[in-house]
């Protein structure tokens, strides 16, 4: 018999033992469980840490533009149709719209009172750069335009913010801005009365909870601004908006800033980095704890072991075979462990992602319930890394029993 047959044939059996040797088996069984346990508990934190991130990106970047350009000391003045030409002539680039920021008060007529974000939007071309059409709950962009004369203007409200106001489609609400007419007695407030053509839901709280969206035209106006605050631009492949932003400055000149989507959020996901990596490595130490039970595991059996490792010493089996024999019976429970540890880890991810088992505050983490996503990579890494580690702690336990010396063992059997 081969000696890798030899050493394979002998660890299977002492993982089996029975009756005598019971205890040492129990002691496997529990070295497997506890390897089991770590790789679930690493599988399942890296499946939701993975899914936040992704859920986060996705809706912001569905939500939201992938490029804003912005005019630096200088007006649009007559080069806002022009410069948009140019940004969708830049190869990648899939559509453009300008856009007005302000800030007001919406108030009910009920009472109820929130202060909210107001976007100016090109109802034509705003569905180019954002995924506005496909968020739509009521209502549509269509009715922001050709307001008869004696109608209030339209105004389209987050879901969560309409919920908030009590406001329903066809309801009158006013908005109120500091930017108002100047008089003799100073800046006055600026009012005027919107009726709701519609509700929006991007699925991200910011945007659902704070913002209202109202035609560029009537913005500009209400808001006393001459010109759009900024150009907002999509890309065919959104991880390659910094490339093609930087095309787009290129293209525009030095007196344009152009910023990205990853840029723009750029602190969240560098938190959310952070929070992966600092979850993987403290459940990552139930890996290590599982391998200090190899560890133990297999010092005990060669304790156990000893008087059957001089006789087959004695016998003519190399060294080299002893160490095999625990080595094997070590990657035995490893492999074991790390395999029915991914089975659970996986389960666990995808019944929890079904679901959803856990729900987290929409003001928060801008989203309701937390997404488990398996990365096919992150899964290859932590059953390679389990293996490995396993492997490692059977190096000092089968160095021992290689070292035995037979005349010792047997000295006093």
């Amino acid at each position: 018999m081969k000696t890798g047959e030899f050493a394979w044939v002998v660890a299977r059996r002492y993982l089996t033992a029975r009756r005598k040797q019971a205890f040492i088996s129990l002691i496997s069984g529990v070295s497997v469980l506890g390897v089991a346990v770590g790789v679930a508990a690493l599988l399942i934190a890296l499946a939701l840490t993975t899914g936040l991130q992704r859920e986060m990106r996705d809706r912001i970047v569905s939500s939201a533009a992938h490029l804003y350009i912005y005019k630096l000391g200088a007006p649009w003045a007559d080069t806002l149709e022009k410069d948009q030409a140019a940004i969708l002539a830049t190869p990648g680039v899939t559509g453009v719209a300008p856009a007005a920021i302000g800030k007001g008060l919406l108030k009910a007529s009920g009472g109820g009172s929130e202060f909210v974000t107001i976007k100016g939007i090109d109802v034509k071309r705003e569905p180019t750069v954002t995924s506005i059409n496909d968020g739509m709950r009521a209502g549509s962009l269509d009715a922001l335009l050709n307001r008869a004369a004696d109608r209030d203007d339209g105004i389209i409200l987050g879901a969560d913010l309409a919920t908030r106001l009590g406001a329903h489609v066809g309801d009158h609400l006013a908005l109120i801005t500091p930017d108002g007419p100047l008089t003799p007695y100073g800046q006055m407030t600026g009012r005027r009365n919107f009726e709701v053509v519609g509700t929006f839901q991007m699925g991200l709280y910011e945007l659902d909870s704070t913002y209202a969206l109202i035609d560029l035209r009537v913005a500009l106006e209400f808001l006393r601004k001459a010109e759009p605050d900024l150009l907002q631009a999509r890309v065919a492949q959104m991880f390659d908006a910094p490339k093609i932003g930087a095309a787009v400055a290129g293209r525009l000149g030095s007196l344009y800033s152009v910023e990205n989507w990853t840029e723009m959020n750029k602190a969240l996901y560098s938190a959310l980095w952070i929070e992966k990596m600092a979850i993987s490595l403290t459940i990552g130490l139930v890996v290590l704890v599982a391998a200090l039970n190899i560890v133990a595991s297999l010092v005990l059996l060669v304790m156990e072991k000893t008087r059957d490792i001089a006789i087959l010493r004695t016998m003519g089996a190399p060294a080299r075979a002893i160490r095999l024999i625990f080595m094997l019976q070590g990657l035995i429970i490893g492999v074991v462990g790390t395999f029915a540890g991914a089975v659970l880890g996986l389960g666990v991810s995808y019944l929890a992602d079904r679901y959803h088992w856990l729900t987290l505050p929409g003001d928060v983490y801008q989203i309701t319930h937390v997404p488990f996503r398996i990365e096919p990579l992150d899964v290859t890494l932590v059953l390679i890394s389990a293996i490995v580690v396993c492997w490692i702690a059977t190096i000092y336990p089968s160095r021992r029993a290689g070292q035995l010396d037979p005349a010792e063992a047997l000295r006093y059997q």
